[in-house]
């Protein structure tokens, strides 16, 4: 019966994979793969190689016409585009696509056209299989600029929807601006811009789940509550959904300083995951239905990259981790899948943001500490 359901799922939305797929219920295998790389480990059979080296604090990627790997290149103010080299280990040459972005960390593509998110607008450019950008059109220009949380996401939805994140201005506080700690909605255009969803602290990782159509989102949680409180957080996006904060955390934690009264997280979306607090979790990827070059059990999943604590006794996050998904639900705790950037003594070589799948299934992974970019695929 579970497995009809499944298949009645995919076909109502014109999407495939579930049913077909292996229950991510068996164990993972614990045993290290090999890697090029230094200090990293992968589960066995996983392979991970320097795809790109050089870049100017890379954030998000896409890909982009010719299924070519396209990276916001943030302190460059440029998109870069990665064209497959000989190998899987490693990229051509570089292709500068745009330059005089202003603070460009989040990119999507959509019909031809290249969205971007900048520090104060979302940018729009034609963008073909020459990879020569049309001249750059801001289409939202009323974001505001700046403040704790200055990166500025955009995800078009399955409703074919601009949705723009934009972070809280402090640690917690009463924000002014209804633009921060929230996700507004706008057309293709950049018109008719209304509030999606309020009471996201730091939303910084937006993605469609491909089972459902629903837009999944990772939230930074608050500081100075402890090593371990507020835990990170994923949500599904709901239209005028209130996510609690600055007064309610993680759905069911009063906050110490805004949320002392009776009933403070009442009628707060709850979490679909919770995670280990001062992770930092950035950008996250499913992995695609209709892609088989992981193992069974890695597909299915939902994969998040941790860009690291700042704030925190023990150091933790600096991994990327995989989510167990059942038919696009969730099925389990998340868990390592790529550890070894944060080291016993508390030293860092490396700090993930990106996770984007090419759609032959293999994984890209951004690091603006290292200025990298990683690329991981299984080989038995």
């Amino acid at each position: 019966m579970r497995r009809k359901i499944c298949l009645l799922l995919a076909l109502l939305f014109v999407l495939y994979g579930c049913a077909s797929q292996t229950s991510t219920s068996s164990s993972p295998d614990p045993t290290h793969g090999t890697s090029s790389i230094s200090g990293l480990h992968l589960p066995s059979g996983f392979q991970i190689s320097i795809y790109a080296s050089g870049l100017h604090t890379p954030r998000f990627m896409t890909i982009g016409p010719n299924d070519m790997l396209l990276v916001a290149d943030r302190a460059s103010n440029s998109i870069i585009a990665l064209p497959p080299g000989t190998s899987p280990d490693h990229a051509g040459n570089p292709i500068v696509i745009a330059s005089n972005l202003h603070d460009p960390t989040s990119l999507v593509m959509h019909n031809g056209y290249l969205y971007v998110g900048e520090g104060s607008s979302i940018a729009r450019m034609a963008l073909g299989n020459d990879l020569k950008a049309g001249p750059i059109t801001r289409i939202i220009t009323d974001l505001p600029d700046g403040g704790q949380h200055s990166t500025r996401t955009v995800l078009i939805g399955p409703d074919d929807q601009i949705y723009v994140s934009i972070g809280s201005d402090c640690n917690v506080c009463i924000e002014k601006d209804p633009h921060r700690a929230a996700v507004w909605v706008y057309n293709l255009d950049g018109s008719h811009g209304r509030l999606f969803a309020k009471g996201l602290r730091n939303a910084v990782g937006m993605v469609v789940n491909p089972w459902m159509g629903q837009i999944w989102a990772d939230v930074n949680g608050r500081d100075n509550m402890g090593d371990d409180l507020p835990p990170e957080t994923v949500y599904e996006l709901v239209d005028q959904g209130d996510y609690g904060w600055p007064r309610c955390h993680a759905g069911n934690i009063p906050d110490p300083q805004f949320g002392q009264f009776p009933n403070a997280c009442q009628n707060v979306q709850k979490p679909l995951v919770t995670m280990q607090a001062h992770s930092a979790p950035l950008g996250l990827d499913f992995y695609p239905q209709t892609a088989t070059q992981f193992p069974a059990h890695y597909q299915n999943s939902l994969y998040i990259a941790f860009h690291g604590s700042w704030n925190r006794s023990v150091p933790t996050g600096y991994k990327i981790v995989r989510v167990p998904l059942d038919c696009g639900k969730v099925a389990g705790p998340a868990e390592d899948f790529i550890t070894g950037w944060l080291h016993s003594d508390g030293t860092v070589t490396g700090r993930p943001v990106g996770v984007t799948f090419a759609p032959d299934g293999t994984l890209f992974v951004s690091d603006d500490n290292q200025g990298v970019i990683y690329h991981i695929w299984y080989h038995a």
